[in-house]
């Protein structure tokens, strides 16, 4: 399986609502003491970590979100993942309140340009989602300065919790099949 968290590069986007994603499964990978390596004709940093259900690879895109999707066709071909149940993209999602988390196959894009440049490079919506609720902004039109700001006090220590969730549903992913880990992941 390959598992790969959206998050835009660069220390100005570190700590965002938009980087829950990549945050999440560095968490894992950090847990599991994996180390990431980028290779010179990839656009992700990536590591493969052995588990009792086979091997999985991590990635985190060094695109911007909104070009996520040049990241898919190397990580795909060195994975040898034909099958795009076998892709997991974990992200943050404004349509789910914060502290919510929901395991999914396929859906909508919800206006995420890192989903929406996946789904082009693939040619399909179909593959699998871990989507972290950041909640909404008061108004549409701060919906940028809002994924992209660093929250504050409270906020900050909620999104934190959150990357933790998220990266112990990634864990769930790990150990049991998906339909098992996405009853477990959507109940909690």
């Amino acid at each position: 399986m390959l598992i790969v968290g959206l998050a835009n590069p660069g220390s100005e986007y570190e700590g965002s609502r938009h980087n829950v994603g990549g945050d999440a499964v560095r968490l894992v990978v950090a847990r599991r003491g994996g180390r990431f390596t980028q290779e010179r004709r990839q656009r992700a940093m990536s590591v493969t970590i052995p588990t009792p259900r086979g091997p999985f690879t991590f990635a985190v895109p060094t695109t911007f979100m909104n070009e996520s999707g040049a990241a898919l066709p190397p990580l795909l071909r060195r994975t040898s993942i034909d099958d795009l149940a076998n892709l997991l993209v974990v992200h943050d999602e404004l349509d789910l309140e914060p502290g919510r988390l929901q395991l999914r196959l396929g859906g909508g894009l919800a206006g995420h340009n890192g989903l929406r440049s996946i789904a082009q490079t693939l040619g399909t919506q179909e593959f699998a989602r871990l989507r972290i609720g950041i909640g909404k902004p008061r108004s549409k039109e701060q919906g940028a300065d809002y994924v992209l700001r660093r929250p504050t006090g409270a906020q900050r220590e909620a999104i934190a919790g959150d990357v933790v969730r998220a990266a112990d549903a990634i864990e769930t992913v790990l150990e049991y099949d998906f339909d098992e880990a996405q009853r477990r992941v959507n109940a909690s």
